[in-house]
């Protein structure tokens, strides 16, 4: 890595994690955060008026998604190299943001551990695409030059198609804008993927994922006649599995294993996956019965490596979690595969 100052444009939507990432990149003096935007249109001038080295670049901006951004900014700055650090988190998207000439994908929610790796492989002239992608080939999507090499932390080779890694993730958020934003994503993507989803939540949040998921051309009624979306309220569902305060392990794998079997089968394709969005574990923590929480998701891991399941957890955190929560939160965050936190709270 060259000794002179590496100038890095940062644009993110969200301070908090604008803030996150200065803190990563501190690490390594060589690079200088030059200027940090959260509009899309603001960060093509930018580009263009400081032809920066390196571009961290999120895809749900205002005025102007990162996608597009990213295909201006190639014309405009066409030595500047661009990393997406992104909630987005389907293999099409990843597809969609190399395909514009991007140099890197990184899931905000591996961004403490992989981010560095990312940029230092970027700046060497590879391609890197992180951990929670293994299984996918992203080796042709970018048009950068062919003798590009590719650093990825996903398996590439004959064996891809046979690969499946479960997640059971979990996400903290301020409001229910961005809640709805990263439930959109995840449930949209399954759906237009030919995947079936599986929503149990409160009746306000099922009608709002319902009506932003039409407003993308989701036929959603069409996936709800042939069985690929499923949608529950998050107390009538406790109800089925819960014996005295505490989530029965029997009944949970049963009504939920049914469910997800059954939801597979409407599936587009011979290996049709089932994304799982679930709420209740909020709901027991807000009642305070954090104890029955911590157990639901443990169970909610037998659940992903009995069925070709995702899981994606929902906490809506509207005020500042007490200190003594904090270790209720830690454990929570222990039975995931990935945490993400856009809380201002922690």
């Amino acid at each position: 890595m060259p000794a002179r100052s590496i100038r890095v444009l940062v644009v993110e939507d969200f301070e908090p994690f604008q803030r996150f990432v200065a803190s990563i990149l501190q690490k390594q003096p060589e690079l200088q955060i030059i200027c940090k935007v959260s509009d899309g249109s603001e960060a093509v001038q930018k580009a263009e008026e400081l032809q920066p080295d390196l571009i961290l670049l999120d895809i749900g901006l205002p005025s102007l998604n990162g996608i597009e951004v990213a295909r201006q900014i190639r014309k405009l700055s066409p030595k500047s190299k661009i990393l997406f650090v992104s909630q987005e988190s389907s293999a099409e998207m990843v597809h969609g943001a190399l395909g514009t000439g991007a140099q890197g994908y990184v899931l905000k929610s591996d961004a403490r551990r992989e981010l560095l790796e990312g940029v230092n492989a970027v700046l060497r002239g590879e391609q890197f695409v992180g951990n929670r992608f293994t299984g996918h080939d992203f080796a042709g999507a970018s048009d950068t030059r062919a003798s590009c090499s590719v650093r990825s932390n996903a398996v590439v080779g004959p064996l891809q198609q046979d690969i499946k890694i479960a997640h059971h993730e979990v996400g903290f958020y301020s409001d229910d804008r961005r809640f709805l934003d990263e439930l959109t994503q995840f449930i949209g993507a399954a759906l237009r993927a030919g995947n079936a989803a599986i929503v149990v939540s409160t009746e306000s949040h099922r009608d709002s994922l319902l009506a932003r998921l039409q407003a993308y051309s989701l036929d959603v009624g069409a996936a709800i006649e042939q069985g690929r979306y499923i949608a529950l309220d998050a107390a009538d569902a406790l109800s089925t599995f819960m014996i005295n305060g505490m989530p029965d392990p029997v009944r949970f794998m049963k009504v939920l294993g049914d469910l997800v079997a059954r939801a597979a089968k409407a599936g587009k394709g011979e290996q049709a996956r089932v994304a799982i969005f679930g709420e209740v574990c909020h709901l027991l923590w807000a009642q305070g019965n954090a104890g029955a929480a911590i157990q639901v998701e443990k169970l909610g891991n037998l659940l992903v490596k009995r069925y070709d399941a995702d899981i994606l957890c929902g906490y809506i955190m509207k005020t500042s979690q007490r200190e003594p929560e904090r270790h209720i939160y830690e454990r929570i965050c222990a039975e995931h595969s990935a945490v993400c936190s856009q809380w201002t709270g922690l």
